[in-house]
């Protein structure tokens, strides 16, 4: 069951929340093809990963009443050539059981207002399909679809597609 977090807080994440990011995250790796990642990150690579983040767009944790970290999102390069310094790329991950509660939206509620003020202005949403609720968390924060790349991920013996969508950071400014 999905029982909605009572009090939850949004808030810039640390290096001390490296472990419980990278215990969110290790299940997506492991038990789906949501990500590509075949390996789960270490505390310590997901440490750098925040740092690098933090940066020059955002990381976000959602805690509970009790500290709990129950999910994160994040912006970041969307591609290493200067040109493409304006764009983002962002994701989301909630820990098991707080999905579909408006934890993602909350994360993102806060994300995305934040990297338009460092100046991103298209936020860019990579999903491996099926992901009947990436989909619709972005749609409806007004990303549009952008295309499909067709069996570009292999993962647990399977092709799968790639759905792309965008959303304009200028009108949040």
């Amino acid at each position: 069951m999905n029982a909605k977090p009572t009090l939850h807080t949004v808030r810039d994440a640390t290096p001390a929340d490296a472990a419980a990011c990278a215990d969110v995250y290790a299940p997506y790796v492991t038990d789906t093809a949501i990500t590509f990642e075949l390996d789960p990150p270490t505390t310590e690579e997901m440490a750098e990963r925040i740092a690098t983040a933090r940066r020059d767009h955002a990381w976000l944790v959602l805690e509970d009443a009790t500290g709990d970290v129950l999910g994160y999102a994040y912006g970041g390069a969307f591609r290493a050539r200067p040109a493409y310094r304006w764009s983002c790329e962002v994701s989301v991950y909630l820990r098991r059981g707080v999905r579909r509660t408006g934890a993602g939206r909350a994360l993102y509620g806060a994300l995305l207002p934040r990297l338009a003020e460092r100046g991103m202005t298209r936020a860019i949403a990579c999903m491996t399909l099926p992901n009947d609720a990436s989909l619709g968390l972005h749609r409806s924060l007004g990303f549009t679809d952008v295309g499909v790349m067709h069996e570009v991920g292999r993962k647990h013996g399977v092709w799968h597609d790639v759905a792309w969508a965008e959303l304009d950071l200028t009108t949040l400014r």
